[in-house]
């Protein structure tokens, strides 16, 4: 029996874009054990969103996640709108559901780029992120920004998209099908793909609804669901699009089904923009009555969910953020074990995981324990420091 060897990958490393801790336990190059340690990058958006009014909130929460940056005030303005209740305007439910689309889009794109990088495939590195280039145009002509796109607010949308501005819109989302077909014919057809995803890092359709996993990572593994057809929302169930599904579970399907999203995404994206209704795109919400609400969308990486409170002031008495990755990352311990020291870290990035979208924290003031200011947890960081030093 080989001996057991401690592997840690973090909680800094240069395949994580976000701090995080796992400790591998490894007999020789396999790996029997998994210890998930989060915690690294706190920054206490939930208690700063409980300090803001309604409306400042949503540009607060759309900081949660560059990558995500419509998806968490997407959920967030339902979840209000949920209190009141009402419906927004048609018009702003289809501009809610374009720029989703092309975050969507973007975030896939990123992550495919990502995972080539992490197989040494830079060539799917640069297609993937130079397509992505094209998406994030679009997402600047119809918001005027890149990302944090700040287009969403209870009650309706900040910005209307213009007539003029659809036709270049469209053209430029046409323009990325060749390549998206090009990357499509890529993952399906290399061998070194195949070798380095295919029957690596599986998560069974059991082991999925055990861990109540989301997103792409549930829908790579047989599990039909998607917030999109199951609640729907925005303007989802005025268009014909298919849910991508799989039954491998493994890296590959995972890749299969990110890819493929992308394409019903262009379908859905350019349906919106063509059938665009006229009419208001807010509806002026003055105040908030007290009550609670719920909002949850589906992501790029499966279903965020936000709970807003309100106690009749202009905000929010708490607001719960809870992240696609805070679930799906607990299937690592189930796709990891038994696979090798070399693969362990694109399984973990088969979820997609983003790691500031998981993590928040409140700030509780403990009778007789010291409140650390920014500048106290500076100066320890400082003495430590010095006091390293010293001992070299």
């Amino acid at each position: 029996m080989s001996k057991r060897t401690i592997v840690p990958i973090g909680p800094y490393h240069p395949l994580q874009e976000e701090p995080e801790f796992f400790t591998l336990t490894v007999e020789g190059e396999r790996v029997v054990d998994i210890d998930v340690r989060v915690g690294y990058n706190h920054r206490g958006i939930e208690k700063l969103s409980e300090m803001k009014t309604f409306d400042q909130s949503t540009f607060v929460i759309e900081r949660i996640c560059g990558i995500c940056s419509t998806s968490h005030p997407f959920a967030y303005t339902r979840a209000v709108e949920d209190i009141i209740p009402v419906e927004v305007p048609e018009r702003a439910k289809y501009i809610r559901t374009i720029i989703a689309e092309g975050e969507r889009i973007h975030s896939h794109l990123l992550w495919l780029g990502l995972a080539g990088h992490f197989l040494g495939y830079n060539t799917v590195y640069m297609w993937a992120w130079k397509l992505r280039e094209e998406i994030l145009d679009v997402m600047e002509i119809l918001s005027g920004n890149r990302n944090n796109y700040a287009m969403f607010k209870p009650g309706g949308v900040r910005r209307d998209i213009k007539s003029e501005d659809i036709p270049g819109c469209i053209k430029k989302i046409d323009s990325i099908v060749p390549t998206l077909n090009m990357l499509k014919k890529a993952v399906i057809d290399d061998p070194v793909l195949h070798a380095r995803t295919k029957g690596i890092g599986v998560l069974t359709k059991e082991e999925a609804l055990n861990y109540s996993a989301l997103g792409p990572t549930s829908r790579a593994s047989g599990v039909a669901r998607d917030v999109r057809k199951d609640s729907s929302y925005g303007a989802y169930d005025a268009v014909e699009w298919d849910m991508i599904v799989t039954q491998n579970g493994d890296v590959f399907d995972k890749v299969i089904v990110r890819v493929l999203e992308m394409f019903e995404a262009v379908k859905i994206m350019k349906h919106c923009l063509l059938n665009l209704p006229k009419g208001e795109i807010d509806l002026n919400l003055k105040s908030i009555p007290p009550g609670e609400g719920i909002g949850h969308i589906e992501a790029p990486r499966g279903e965020t969910f936000h709970y807003v409170r309100s106690d009749g002031t202009n905000r929010p008495a708490r607001h719960k953020v809870r992240a696609p990755t805070f679930m799906n990352l607990p299937t690592y311990k189930a796709t990891v074990v038994g696979e090798t020291i070399s693969d362990a870290t694109i399984i973990l990035a088969a979820i997609d995981p983003c790691y500031c979208c998981t993590e928040r924290m409140a700030v509780r003031n403990i009778k007789g324990k010291k409140l650390y200011t920014g500048e106290d947890l500076v100066k320890l960081s400082q003495e430590k420091t010095e006091k390293l030093r010293g001992k070299r």
